[in-house]
């Protein structure tokens, strides 16, 4: 009965789809010719071969599967790996590794026809969904077509948890589905098994594995020359409203660092030319990243308006404030900044993350701070360079791990066809 009416609802919003996709378009959060891959309309070929599926919602999620992506690119048994996503931000990531044997194609509307006609078109040997990605259709259909479907690095809040309850019995149908669920932490896990889920293996958190790439990952010569002598630390993934606190901290601590350069790397780019105005407002000097400027001597906050660059501004800092933690969004993801010995600084709000922070508080890493002062006293520029190497071995060993799972599930897979 959930099911159909699920499947009721997404066939009346179809009926508005056309609107909403063209108000995506303008609003450029849509593409505007691979739009129609939503639609099951597939723009890649399916070749011949064992095909592995990944699907992530963004950015984040995709980024922690890299290192499974070069690891499989390397497997010959593996003829082709499909990565599925629903942002444009997760596309513009995914091209900048340059995989040989690796798809993108955005992720199809939960509607029957859509998901029947993606699952035909591609055929995965098994699906891998990350973190909290649940399609009950595409759940139901995988588990009909008997395709093994992984729930990896799996993420349910107490707020998820406690809206599914309401309607426990559709949940714990589309739970029923999964193959297997890997938690990336213990809450999680007591979440998946209230859920009944089929089988839980807990291995740890996958977003401590990501792998550095020093050819792509660092910033240019020319760049490096110009911030050298400058005193510099790294606002990150900021939200609306963290970037003037963030501005009232640089306001703050430029009372006695007076070669102070503040760089805030706003979580979604479309709204710096909002984020600059409100700075100069202030009476800071702001400059662009995509300007190119060649002199910034007299810039005071220095802005991050292009994709794909945080990891080369985390790598240089030796303070990094996580945004979506002053705001109620449960915080963003510090173990990027943090396996590089950064000091991790953040507000009160980040459930989204808590049992990672709690490691780090042990390791003596990051502090919470509520006010703009509070932030600029806790700014260092000396790194920490063992807690950096404590993480990447926690890392090391969670990879190492997932990929010895993942190979047996696999080879099981292959063997079978």
């Amino acid at each position: 009965m959930f099911f159909l009416i699920y499947q009721i609802i997404l066939s009346v919003i179809l009926i508005f789809s056309p609107i909403i996709i063209i108000f995506r378009i303008i609003k450029n959060k849509e593409d505007k010719k691979r739009f129609i891959e939503k639609f099951s309309m597939s723009t890649k070929k399916r070749y011949r071969g064992k095909l592995i599926w990944f699907h992530g919602a963004s950015v984040g999620e995709i980024l922690s599967i890299v290192p499974l992506i070069k690891n499989y690119e390397k497997n010959k048994s593996v003829n082709q790996i499909l990565i599925t996503s629903s942002t444009l931000s997760s596309v513009k990531i995914i091209k900048k590794f340059k995989f040989k044997k690796t798809i993108h194609q955005f992720y199809p509307i939960d509607h029957i026809y859509f998901v029947n006609k993606f699952i035909n078109h591609w055929k995965p040997s098994l699906a891998i969904f990350i973190e909290s990605e649940i399609w009950p259709l595409m759940f139901k259909t995988l588990n009909h077509k008997e395709i093994p479907l992984i729930l990896l690095n799996a993420r349910l809040t107490k707020k998820t948890f406690n809206r599914w309850m309401k309607v426990k019995n559709f949940v714990e149908s589309v739970f029923s589905k999964i193959t297997i669920a890997y938690p990336q932490n213990i809450e999680t896990k007591s979440y998946l098994k209230k859920f009944k889920t089929n089988k839980i293996k807990y291995i740890g958190n996958l977003k401590f594995s990501e792998i550095d790439d020093e050819t792509e990952d660092n910033i240019s010569n020319s760049l490096r020359f110009k911030i050298r002598k400058r005193k510099i630390w790294v606002a990150s993934s900021t939200h609306a409203n963290e970037e003037i606190f963030c501005a009232k901290t640089h306001l703050e601590l430029k009372k006695k660092e007076k070669n102070l350069l503040t760089i805030i790397i706003p979580r979604h780019i479309h709204r710096v030319k909002e984020i600059v105005s409100n700075i100069e407002k202030l009476g800071l000097k702001v400059t662009k990243y995509s300007s190119n400027n060649n002199d910034l001597k007299k810039t005071d906050i220095f802005i991050i308006d292009t994709f794909g660059e945080t990891k080369k501004f985390h790598k240089i800092s030796s303070s990094v404030f996580l945004g979506g933690s002053i705001i109620k969004r449960g915080g963003q993801n510090p173990l990027e900044a943090a396996r590089y010995g950064s000091r991790i600084l953040h507000g009160p709000n980040i459930d989204n993350f808590k049992d990672v922070y709690k490691l780090l508080k042990t390791f003596n890493v990051s502090k919470k701070i509520v006010t703009p002062n509070q932030l600029a006293n806790l700014i260092v520029f000396n790194k920490n360079k063992n807690s950096g190497i404590k993480i990447k071995k926690i890392g090391r060993i969670i990879l190492k791990k997932t990929i010895k799972e993942l190979d047996s599930l696999i080879n099981n897979e292959f063997k079978k066809a």
